[in-house]
């Protein structure tokens, strides 16, 4: 039987850095499981680990970008994947959304999002958010979870 991990990568879904701010303290994490849930209103599902800071900003906050990244920008998904560091958005170049979320200006696009509700599910919390403003900033083609390997350390989750 083959291993779980290797037949999840043929989900298909992209990678994103979400960024959150709550006031003046923001923080950004790397994700893959974000998907379009409603044509009107616009919303989004993000799952989020309810134990990492970003979640508590994006409680308090209420905001958050999510910032979609290319194929060639897996230094960054590397990046906000890690955990504990102390200042995470010292990497790449950020500007404010409308709502007052950071938004990734190397991406290639991002969608402005308010958070709407969201749900409990198994180690994760699904947040569902209302799409503001969507932008292409940058042309390249888009990163698939599955071209990043065993980057976040999923295959010893299985």
């Amino acid at each position: 039987m083959q291993e779980i991990e290797n037949i999840l990568q043929h989900i298909t879904q992209g990678v994103y850095v979400v960024a959150v701010a709550d006031g003046d303290k923001t923080n950004a994490f790397t994700a893959a499981w974000v998907m379009q849930v409603s044509f009107s209103p616009l919303l989004l599902a993000i799952s989020i680990n309810p134990e990492h800071y970003s979640y508590q900003l994006l409680q308090k906050g209420g905001v958050c970008s999510v910032n979609v990244l290319s194929r060639e920008q897996m230094h960054l998904a590397e990046h906000f994947g890690k955990s504990g560091m102390s200042d995470k958005m010292s990497l790449g170049t950020w500007a404010a959304a409308l709502t007052g979320a950071p938004v990734l200006q190397e991406s290639l696009a991002y969608f402005d999002c308010k958070v709407s509700h969201e749900i409990s599910a198994g180690d994760h919390q699904i947040v569902v958010c209302e799409v503001q403003e969507a932008r292409q900033l940058n042309v390249g083609v888009a990163m698939c979870y599955s071209d990043t390997g065993n980057m976040d350390k999923s295959s010893d989750l299985y």
